[in-house]
């Protein structure tokens, strides 16, 4: 029986992170991860092989659409659906390989299997018992279903089904207008797939800024996506090569159906903490699952802690790193510190959304006074060179103080824009400091100068 100062159970994002920081912290560390490899969801089935198709369908659409107006001519590459997943498998296994590298290098140990707490201080692997000063719960998350849908990960699939499909669907319908789900959809619909997407609630990404949900919508329309909102699914008939949704209409109760190749099932994902022996510990979790924890992230069993998807807050990749390298602060005697306020979020579709801190809904809500600085991309010159002068910047700061309270893009690298947005708002910047920033000419990042300029005397390009 090995011991151990930190055992970390699962390794994700949050994981493997913590296990690090753990390590260069200078604890004795082993990390139990079930998989084959290391990286969780995000790195082996979530994140990263999205992103590799993402990419390659996009270029797909480059080469279908833009190519010719920039003066490349030729015959459109047409799609080898084996290479491209070939391609994806060899994204994941560089990176998962890069983490057990860095396991090895900072002299983590991996306890290969499934792990349980059959006791404070004690985590069983396989038929072995380790003991542990104290234990992270790092489990993650595993997509949720619907009643009445079955998923066979053929026909009926999750994300990870999604991710490897025998062959590029003629017909496809995606249950959920969430992150997920438009992300896998763009992906087949570039491909070709005729997708439909059906969405319980009026608007796609909930939650999201107003005004990016009605102009994503619309973008993704003029792309092929078709949209059916307001409705609930009752349930997927599988037959032998296709399957039948069946949704009913909110407004009218009247029942549909739509013939699919195959259905994507993206209603959200739920807290992984099955076989942890949780109940028999007496951790207590909320009705939707989720381990409940204090400002330290420590469970109410002492040394007991949990990050991640298996505890509140949204379903990140980075959330669950930040937490980790937090929780390895505390576990060190140090100052772990999260600011909830400042994880910004993006969806990797094209054009790509990101935003960040507050909605003008929430501002409205909560009755403070703000003010909206917005700049399109269609008045930005590099974004217009790249044919990506769809979508905008929208800054929203303090009315009284011009303290940036929010931001939400849609348009060209608003994954990577909404960082310097991030970064003014951790140092408590005004829109006029951004403002007053000089930005490089031409690149897409004016857009945001712009926006921060809108939000005082106004900008200079619209």
């Amino acid at each position: 029986m090995a011991s151990y100062d930190v055992i970390i159970i699962g390794a994700g994002p949050g994981g493997y992170v913590a296990a690090i920081r753990c390590a260069q912290l200078g604890l004795k560390t082993a990390c139990v991860e079930g998989r084959a490899t290391l990286g969780g969801t995000c790195l082996n089935v979530g994140c990263i092989p999205s992103k590799a198709l993402l990419h390659a369908s996009h270029m797909l659409h480059e080469a279908e659409h833009n190519f010719a107006k920039m003066g490349l001519k030729g015959k459109s590459p047409s799609v080898d659906w084996k290479q491209m997943l070939a391609y994806k498998d060899e994204t994941v296994e560089g990176n998962t390989k890069g983490i057990e590298f860095l396991f090895k290098k900072n002299k983590i140990d991996w306890l290969k299997g499934w792990g349980s707490i059959p006791a404070p201080g004690k985590v069983k692997v396989g038929d072995e018992v380790h003991e542990a000063k104290n234990i992270v719960i790092a489990t993650g998350s595993a997509p949720a279903s619907l009643p009445g849908v079955t998923v066979d990960e053929d026909i009926v699939v999750t994300s990870t089904g999604a991710l490897t499909l025998g062959k590029v669907p003629k017909t496809m319908v995606v249950i959920g207008a969430g992150v997920i789900g438009l992300e896998l959809g763009s992906v087949y619909a570039r491909l070709g797939t005729q997708v439909t997407v059906v969405e319980y609630l009026d608007a796609i990404t909930p939650g999201m800024d107003a005004e990016v949900q009605k102009t994503f919508q619309r973008m993704l329309t003029k792309q092929g996506l078709t949209f059916v909102m307001g409705a609930a699914v009752q349930g997927v008939e599988t037959l032998k090569t296709k399957a039948k949704v069946t949704y009913k209409l909110r407004k009218d109760d009247s029942e549909h159906v739509l013939d699919a190749d195959c259905v994507l099932v993206a209603t959200g994902r739920k807290p992984f903490t099955d076989g942890l022996g949780l109940a028999d510990l007496g951790v207590e979790t909320s009705k939707r699952g989720q381990i409940q924890t204090d400002a330290h992230w420590q469970t109410n069993i002492k040394g007991i802690y949990a990050i991640g998807d298996a505890i509140d807050g949204p379903m990140l990749a980075h959330k669950a790193e930040d937490e980790g390298m937090a929780v390895a602060e505390v576990l060190a005697g140090k100052h772990g510190h999260v600011n909830y306020g400042v994880i910004p979020g993006v969806i990797y579709t094209h054009p790509e959304v990101a935003n960040v801190g507050k909605t003008e809904q929430q501002l409205k809500e909560e009755g403070v006074a703000y003010k909206v600085g917005k700049f399109s991309f269609m008045g930005n010159a590099r974004a217009k060179a790249m044919f990506q002068g769809d979508g905008f910047v929208k800054i929203l700061a303090d009315k009284q103080t011009d303290r940036i309270l929010g931001a939400h893009i849609i348009g060209p690298s608003a994954g990577d824009l909404i960082h310097e947005i991030c970064v003014a708002m951790e140092f408590g910047a005004s829109a006029q400091d951004l403002a007053l920033t000089c930005h490089a000419h031409p690149t897409v990042s004016e857009a945001v100068r712009e926006a921060a300029l809108a939000c005082g005397d106004g900008p200079i390009h619209a």
